[in-house]
């Protein structure tokens, strides 16, 4: 059990700021996730204080090289009137490189969708608008263990969650991607025990996962679970966790990054 640790989660606002980006570098980092590095000086100011921050993602009409970008204003974004609102969607910042004013983005091409759309055609000099973080929760990474859990869209934010955890940390990942195809290596000195579940292998869309999160074992002490993916299995994910398993709900932070049928869904999933 810990003691004289400070494992207050905690919340970090930021001044809410937009920015125009452009395509420094694509790179595929399996068949079903690229890696867009987005470079500019709008760059200079930027922070991301937790591995589950979401930027805005403001993508280019059709046939237009560069996005609409809206205004910080006292309540909120400001769109011009006489220009269409643009399509936007949630990202994780996978990296950030201050000194070389660097952001990373990864795309899941596991679903049609403005997004994949944009970044099955990305070049190198294409135009973004970045509007974001505009807050963090900072979730310490001193408890007794840690349990991350989700599908493709939490892969950036899984996998960056490992690298920053302290050496010998205890952790468990439990993931469903498609296929083996989309396995990625984690670079972490944690101590991580890695569960892959697979679509191909079950006739339902996260029947597996949920089923591997009842099959892990969950050891004594302080720990903290962190759940990511569509909405409906998260929503089970989350229920199992509080109800059959006894974790306290202020020690697990569910969210939906997309829902079966629906888009532009990124939301917190509480009571």
């Amino acid at each position: 059990m810990l003691e004289h640790i400070d494992l207050a989660v905690s919340r970090v606002r930021h001044p809410l700021k937009f920015r125009l980006l452009h395509v420094a570098r694509i790179r595929a980092v399996t068949p079903h996730l690229l890696r867009v590095t987005l470079t500019g000086d709008d760059l200079h100011d930027f922070a991301s204080a937790s591995f589950d921050d979401h930027v805005k993602v403001f993508f280019p009409a059709p046939g237009s090289d560069r996005p609409v970008v809206p205004e910080a204003g006292p309540n909120g974004p400001v769109f011009r009137d006489d220009m269409p609102r643009p399509v936007a969607r949630d990202f994780t910042p996978r990296r950030f490189d201050p000194d070389a004013r660097e952001l990373d983005l990864e795309f899941a091409l596991h679903e049609a969708g403005p997004a994949a759309e944009w970044a099955l055609q990305a070049q190198v000099g294409q135009a973004l608008g970045i509007g974001g973080p505009r807050g963090s929760l900072v979730i310490p990474t001193g408890f007794d263990w840690h349990l991350l859990i989700g599908d493709d869209t939490a892969l950036p934010a899984i996998a960056r969650r490992l690298e920053e955890l302290p050496a010998g940390t205890r952790v468990a990942a439990v993931l469903e991607v498609a296929d083996p195809s989309a396995r990625i290596e984690f670079d972490t000195a944690a101590n991580l025990h890695a569960v892959w579940r697979y679509r191909e292998d079950s006739p339902y869309r996260g029947d597996a996962l949920l089923q591997a999160v009842r099959d892990t074992y969950l050891p004594d002490g302080e720990g903290y679970v962190w759940a990511a993916g569509e909405s409906a299995t998260m929503r089970a994910v989350r229920y199992h966790l509080c109800t059959e398993r006894g974790i306290d709900k202020s020690r697990i932070r569910a969210a939906a990054y997309w829902k079966q049928g629906t888009q532009a869904v990124h939301e917190t999933l509480d009571d």
